[in-house]
């Protein structure tokens, strides 16, 4: 796991609204969108970055992409985390 990674893309307000918005359930694009006040391509690279660091992973369904939250590396993140505060 790339802790400084994955906590980098989750130092990001908006990144962070993403992932709030993905723990009832997987959304679309248009969905995740919907919470947030930003474009479409800026909506993208926030969906690409969370995606390249495993927090979230998506599904083509037709036309529409669904986003969901990846659970086990949310596991794992909480996990190291602890470590770091017992050192």
């Amino acid at each position: 796991m790339r802790l400084s990674f994955i906590l980098s893309a989750l130092s990001d307000k908006n990144r962070q609204k993403i992932i709030q918005s993905l723990k009832e359930s997987e959304l679309t694009v248009g969905d995740i969108a919907k919470n947030l006040d930003i474009t479409a391509a800026t909506l993208s690279h926030h969906l690409d970055v969370l995606r390249k660091n495993g927090l979230i992973s998506s599904r083509r369904k037709g036309r529409n992409i669904f986003y969901s939250l990846n659970l086990s590396v949310a596991d794992e993140l909480l996990i190291e985390i602890t470590k770091l505060l017992k050192k």
